[in-house]
């Protein structure tokens, strides 16, 4: 579990001193990798190797016997599809289907088996398919390399989310111990649907979720707005959307606040190895020097980042 810690105890000189927040305040700080708090709660290799094979060898074995009976691979398809199986095992067989058959089709689009019809998606993309012929041959009798391979291709986002809860549930401590009698905080602790702010500003135009929204100890006025992430790594188009994404919460916010006259802040909790990347770190100083009302922060700086002054001013 991450304990969330006042940097200025850990990296002598490294914390700015309350003094001197401001618009510039990230730009300050000289090496991101010193705010940032790593979890080490992952699984190694190859300690995940028993774990994934006990979970997944019955899924691998199904879609074994799958191949077996099938007169080609549309039938497979249609078969995962078809509502037989419980949920988890439809997700493992959708894997395996995308991993052995047909690598363009991506899980996401798949799992969606009542809003994309089967037939919508054999009529797209069974071109792609593998010929029913060389996936029998290769699935007749799978060895135990294939086999463990296969698990530990099922098993290889098994953790994806769950730091990400892990940050939201540290912060969430963090903010009832030390607000307790001046606010409340509202949002999913680990799995569950964002708070919609619409829900709390009926004159908000925007959809808008959030990880978390803080209110008065009334629940009358909304004080401020979160959004949490964790990023073991970023890169690429996926740090585009993100940054890009974040910029587009706070221009909505500050349109809605020049429109009504009601401000709140955001505040943008953002951690991991992956917050430190050049690009990603450069984009986030700038969000972080967007607007008075936006403020960037990782665990080890919410003492700092997050106080009282700047809730209520």
């Amino acid at each position: 579990m991450v304990k969330v810690v006042s940097v200025s105890k850990v990296f002598d000189g490294v914390c700015l001193d309350k003094s001197e927040e401001g618009d510039a305040w990230l730009d300050k700080i000289s090496n991101p990798n010193s705010i940032i708090t790593p979890t080490n709660n992952f699984t190694y290799f190859p300690e995940t190797l028993e774990s994934n094979l006990l979970k997944y060898r019955s899924d691998i074995e199904i879609f074994s016997e799958l191949i077996e009976k099938a007169e080609s691979t549309n039938d497979i398809f249609i078969q995962i599809r078809g509502g037989s199986y419980p949920s988890n095992v439809r997700m493992s067989l959708l894997k395996l289907f995308r991993r052995c058959v047909s690598p363009v089709l991506d899980t996401e689009t798949t799992k969606k088996v009542k809003k994309i019809t089967t037939q919508s998606l054999i009529e797209s993309y069974s071109h792609t398919f593998k010929d029913i012929s060389l996936l029998k041959e290769q699935f007749i009798n799978p060895s135990e390399s294939v086999v463990f391979s296969l698990c530990a291709l099922l098993g290889e986002y098994d953790s994806r989310g769950t730091v990400g809860y892990e940050l939201t549930d540290v912060f969430f401590d963090w903010f009832e111990g030390r607000f307790f009698d001046l606010f409340n905080i509202k949002g999913p602790r680990g799995a569950g649907r964002d708070v919609e702010l619409k829900d709390y500003l009926n004159d908000f135009e925007y959809d808008y979720p959030c990880d978390f929204i803080i209110t008065g100890k009334d629940d009358n006025e909304v004080i401020a707005v979160g959004f949490a992430r964790y990023d073991s790594t970023r890169g690429g188009s996926q740090a585009d959307d993100r940054t890009g994404g974040n910029s587009d919460k706070v221009w909505k916010a500050i349109d809605y606040m020049k429109r009504t006259g009601n401000y709140f802040k955001l505040i943008f909790l953002s951690d991991g190895p992956g917050l430190a990347h050049r690009d990603i770190w450069a984009e986030f100083v700038k969000l972080d020097a967007m607007s008075e009302f936006v403020r960037v922060t990782t665990l080890k700086t919410l003492d700092d980042r997050v106080n009282e002054t700047w809730l209520l001013s």
